[in-house]
């Protein structure tokens, strides 16, 4: 990732993109987008990360997030590295899963998970327009990609996750 996009206040808000490698669509099952969801609750009450809103498209998330206790490059280190192995490891364990070689194939290298790409897009919110920009943004993606005709209609987007 470009260092333009690295967390450079720890305890800034900030608007994060993750990417599933190769962008594969992982988040059209549940089961996965469930693991993806009680990760973040964790984060929140263990590592004190703060979530003002979200959405989980089918091959990325979108986040804005801040914390005020534990540096937030490593709530975001410790959650990848987690929901990677969790994810592969229900992949693994899924006997329904159609796509199961071919996903694994791709996101899981000898012992090595890849589920996540490299680092993660982060642009720092510093004004009350760009928050609202970023908000409407998340709220938006899931209309913009024809998956629903209203942003209300979306599932798994939240102005926070309790």
């Amino acid at each position: 990732m470009p260092y333009e996009y690295r967390v450079k206040d720890q305890y800034g808000l900030y608007f994060i993109t993750s990417t599933v490698h190769q962008w594969v669509d992982v988040f059209t099952r549940k089961e996965y987008v469930d693991i993806l969801l009680e990760s973040l609750r964790f984060c929140q009450k263990e590592k004190g990360l703060k979530i003002y809103a979200w959405v989980v498209m089918s091959n990325h998330i979108h986040l804005i997030i801040q914390s005020d206790t534990v540096p937030l490059s490593d709530i975001l280190r410790d959650f990848k590295r987690f929901t990677a192995t969790a994810i592969i490891r229900a992949i693994e364990k899924n006997p329904k899963e159609s796509r199961k070689t071919w996903m694994l194939w791709l996101l899981k290298k000898e012992d090595k998970v890849c589920f996540w790409e490299e680092g993660y897009h982060g642009e720092e919110i510093t004004s009350q327009s760009f928050f609202d920009t970023k908000m409407k943004y998340i709220h938006l993606n899931p209309v913009r990609a024809g998956i629903v005709a209203k942003e209300e209609e979306y599932q798994y987007r939240r102005v926070s996750i309790q």
